[in-house]
Order: C-alpha cells, then sequence, then structure tokens
C-alpha cells in the first residue's frame, strides 16, 4: 500500500502517518519499519522540530535513516530488509535540500522527474510506503522567484505522488480527511 499525506503545519499529519504505519504492521519493535527523515537540522528551531518527531515515535520499532537527499543513496539501507514498511519524512524537505544545493539551484525539469521516478523505485523496495508533505499552496502570498519555483515544483510533485498513491489524505486541524 502507498499512502499520501497532506496538510499544514503542524496539522497532526505525522502522527496520522505514523497511526497508519501501526495499522498496517502494529508496533512490533521487531518489525522493518524505516523512518526516512529528511529534514536538515540548521537552527535551534529545526532542531526542537526533529527532537519533537523523535520523541513522537519513540518505541514504535522505527529505524531512522537520516537521507536529507538523493534517496537511491539510502535504498542499501532499505534493501537489507525484506520489503520494509517506510515512512518518508517528509517531502517538502526532500525537495527543498534536492532543489537549493550548495552547487547552486536544481531546475523543476530535471529535479520534478528525478524525485519522481525515485519515490516510484521506493514503493518497489517497500511493503507499504507512507510520504508525508506539506500543503504550502493556499496562502495567497506572492513570493520571490525562487519560492515560487520550489513551489511549483513541489506541487508538481504532490500531483504525481497523488496520482500514483493508493490512498490520499489530507489533515486538516487534526481531522484526516481521505482525498479522492
Amino acid at each position: 500500500m502507498f499512502l499520501l499525506i497532506t496538510g499544514g503545519s503542524c496539522s497532526g499529519k505525522s502522527a496520522y502517518a505514523e497511526d497508519r504505519i501501526a495499522e498496517l504492521c502494529g508496533l512490533s519493535p521487531d518489525s522493518s519499519k524505516i523512518y526516512l527523515a529528511t529534514m536538515q537540522v540548521y537552527d535551534a528551531e529545526s532542531e526542537k522540530r526533529v527532537e519533537r518527531h523523535r520523541a513522537m515515535r519513540a518505541g514504535k520499532g522505527f529505524r531512522t535513516v537520516e537521507c536529507p537527499c538523493d534517496l537511491p543513496d539510502c535504498f542499501e539501507n532499505i534493501r537489507a530488509l525484506s520489503k520494509p514498511v517506510i515512512l518518508l519524512e517528509c517531502m517538502s524537505n526532500l525537495i527543498a535540500n534536492e532543489m537549493f544545493r550548495k552547487t547552486g539551484m536544481v531546475e523543476e525539469s530535471i529535479l520534478v522527474p528525478k524525485v519522481l521516478r525515485e519515490a516510484g523505485k521506493l514503493r518497489e523496495l517497500a511493503e507499504h510506503l507512507v510520504i508525508v508533505t506539506n500543503n504550502i499552496f493556499e496562502d495567497g502570498v506572492i513570493y520571490d522567484e525562487w519560492t515560487r519555483r520550489y513551489i511549483k515544483a513541489l506541487g508538481e510533485i504532490n500531483t504525481g505522488l497523488a496520482g500514483a498513491a493508493d490512498e490520499v489524505w489530507e489533515i486538516v486541524c487534526g481531522i484526516p480527511v481521505r482525498c479522492g
């Protein structure tokens, strides 16, 4: 099963994703549950967010694999397990890390198909895949060109993932709403 979970910041997406994984395979620490962590820690606020997420999943049997970009670099850790359950948290962080590299900005025309291919490969490796992403499209703010390009790329990737997913859920104020 492939689930895509979206919603606004602090909407309860992560808790819902972890709950769904518990439904799919239980809380056993013996299970092959991988948490693909994509956030890069840059400041105290991001460190607090990472710590909050670690505390949320403590005791749930996840093996954390840090993967801020280049998903294929993490595939060897995944292949070592037979059909693991994977939670990728979160696509919006992954896209920002992939798009805005130290070497320069990666064009959307390269980034979007690359990430969709890699997510497809991740799905092939997993028994169940849950991807968390963000809904950042409704604030009405006019952003600079780079941010607009990031939002466009994330929108195209979310659309592609939604089309491939078995289920798509939007978390609104902590309430899961099934889309489609």
